[in-house]
């Protein structure tokens, strides 16, 4: 089937499928909802503007997945956002559970692999955000980075092995 992205019918095929997945591709390059949608916004008002045909609805998800993820990068690279983002993520009270202690565990956690994650060079990042972020399989990836197959195997793994000997130096006492 033909996409068209101008066309309306097409566009709100490929929004009500595809937005899930830009979402979650900024949300963990940014870690930041509201830049996040912003980025989606633009990711698919570019979409449409282009008035580009695609032979697929995957052709199209992969296209705004690249567009999605160059922009974030960019938001990224800006250093007076970045320094906004990190005074809002200090700033973000904790969710309350019912085992303080357990919440406290959990949000160090989370915040160790967050760190990680930021720590790795960008090609190493790119592709795990992919596959653990997006839900994405490796050959969705390759042709989302125009690489093959087998480098984004290798990629992934190194990134894992990095992410595992930062966390194993981090002092993490998980009862």
């Amino acid at each position: 089937m033909e996409i068209k992205s101008s066309d309306n019918e097409s566009f709100r095929h490929v929004y009500s499928e595809v937005f899930p997945i830009v979402m979650r591709v900024a949300y963990h390059v940014t870690y930041n909802m509201d830049v996040s949608e912003d980025i989606c916004q633009e990711a698919f008002i570019r979409f449409y503007e282009k008035n580009i045909s695609f032979r697929s609805v995957d052709e199209a998800k992969y296209w705004l997945i690249r567009v999605t993820k160059n922009l974030s990068i960019n938001v990224i690279k800006r250093k007076s956002r970045e320094q906004a983002v990190v005074e809002k993520i200090k700033k973000t009270p904790s969710v309350t559970v019912r085992n303080g202690e357990e919440a406290l565990i959990n949000e160090e956690t989370r915040l160790l692999v967050r760190d990680a994650v930021e720590k790795l060079p960008e090609k190493l990042k790119s592709v795990l955000v992919l596959k653990e972020y997006a839900d994405l399989n490796y050959k969705q990836i390759a042709e989302i980075l125009h690489i093959s197959e087998s480098n984004v195997k290798v990629r992934v793994h190194r990134a894992r092995k990095i992410m595992e000997s930062m966390l194993d130096r981090e002092e993490m006492h998980v009862s």
